[in-house]
């Protein structure tokens, strides 16, 4: 984390007092700032990055049934929907076998399997339903120095920006300065590379895979018709995902020097291995966004909370990109949260405590345990040449064709309709 240097006439910190301080403006982050609205509690989200950086991710993610339901509840849904792509259809294929396994929503009895959505869509109406709170303060960007925590609340000390402080009518003539933010509770939505996690020395579980992960926007001349491809190759999975503007967007997983090779190739080479690895399905195809890499790990925190401290999202868990559950699980994790401390307000309870914390973490790191052995499981069935495996692996296929139940629960746990299901409905009287 790179911080901002003071300036050597440092004007006094500012101080901001919270219920709770949400670090990390993503998706996650602004979720759960949302979702504390109807609880009455004070909440400031801080960013290191500026608004327009943050909003300008150029990636798509799956959204489940799930998180629909969630956003909808928050009053977030009916804005995204124009520019949201349902999923008609699912297709489950393995590498060259002839067997392709379709799901489609009567499998799940919903109007839809998932949804795709732009990172810059969702964020932004997330950004815009909270514009006008009035128990909401977004400090952005402001880079997070360090943390503390004690029984009797927590701190953040932060640098923040000249123009920043003149957005809060807190201008200084010394330009960029500390401030500190008070709150009751801090929350980690800052990523993978949680500083706060590490800070707050909590360990993690988990490994590097071999693989790594290329991703682009690609326009078809045949029309995707709202189907979702999960296609399995031996070096690793690759997720076509519809988007609403009639392109796709492609999550290719394959071996770290593969991956790399697919980066850096020229464009046309890209769409040859492309045309072929998804059976030209799509036509003739044509990249339309930078080619972005990521490598592919598996972590789950040793634990999610601790006095004044909760973590949420990839700051608490990350899972392999196999069925896009990564950032459903976040969303989850916020909603949870969400609920977790709304009751608490209505019972008066301090909601900081452990006591409190402890309650998110027994219903959530038990959930995304399930989701992040499900998905490793998927990536290392599929991601193999013994032909045992081969074998088991293409009759499950077959099996999950023929037989209504095992799509139905098949689906019910992808969508996350097979765990405990946040309400966020509730308000403080």
């Amino acid at each position: 984390m790179t911080a901002v240097a003071p300036s050597p006439l440092a004007a006094p910190p500012t101080t901001f007092h919270c219920d709770v301080a949400i670090v990390g403006g993503g998706i996650v982050g602004h979720t759960l700032a949302l979702a504390l609205q109807q609880s009455g509690l004070e909440v400031i989200l801080l960013e290191a990055a500026a608004e327009s950086i943050a909003v300008a991710k150029g990636r798509a993610y799956v959204f489940s049934v799930l998180s629909a339901q969630l956003f909808e509840q928050l009053g977030v849904w009916a804005e995204v929907l124009p520019q949201v792509s349902q999923f008609s259809q699912i297709q489950i294929s393995d590498a060259d076998s002839p067997a392709v396994a379709k799901l489609f929503p009567a499998d799940l009895g919903s109007e839809s399997l998932g949804y795709a959505v732009s990172h810059q869509t969702m964020l932004t109406a997330l950004q815009r339903q909270l514009q006008h709170s009035s128990h909401f303060t977004a400090l952005c960007p402001a880079v997070v120095e360090r943390s503390t925590q004690t029984a009797a609340g927590a701190e953040l000390m932060v640098n923040l920006p000249a123009s920043e402080l003149a957005e809060q009518s807190q201008a200084s003539p010394f330009g960029a300065q500390s401030a500190i933010v008070k709150a009751r509770l801090i929350v980690g939505a800052d990523g993978s590379k949680s500083p706060l996690r590490a800070e707050a020395g909590i360990a993690t579980k988990g490994w590097a895979y071999w693989q790594s992960c290329v991703t682009a926007t690609i326009a078809t001349s045949a029309d995707h018709q709202n189907i979702a491809y999960e296609r399995f190759w031996y070096d690793g999975p690759m997720g076509v995902l519809p988007l609403a503007d009639g392109r796709v967007q492609i999550v290719w997983t394959a071996p770290h020097a593969t991956a790399q090779e697919l980066l850096e190739m020229s464009a046309g080479d890209f769409l040859d291995r492309l045309t072929v690895a998804t059976g030209g399905l799509l036509g003739k195809l044509t990249l339309d966004s930078q080619r972005f890499l990521f490598p592919v790990r598996l972590m789950q925190s040793d634990r999610y909370v601790q006095s004044r401290l909760a973590l949420v999202g990839d700051a608490a868990h990350c899972c392999h990109p196999v069925a896009g559950q990564g950032m459903n699980l976040g969303i989850r994790d916020a909603a949870a949260l969400a609920e977790i401390l709304t009751d608490a307000v209505r019972a008066g309870a301090d909601i900081g405590s452990l006591e409190v914390l402890q309650r998110y973490q027994r219903w959530r790191q038990p959930e995304n345990w399930a989701i992040l052995a499900f998905t490793d499981f998927l990536d290392r069935l599929f991601s193999n040449r013994w032909w045992p495996i081969v074998v088991v692996r293409r009759l499950g296929l077959r099996a999950l064709q023929r037989s209504y139940w095992l799509r139905h629960w098949s689906l019910r746990l992808m969508t996350g309709q097979a765990g405990r299901i946040p309400n966020l409905d509730a308000k403080i009287d």
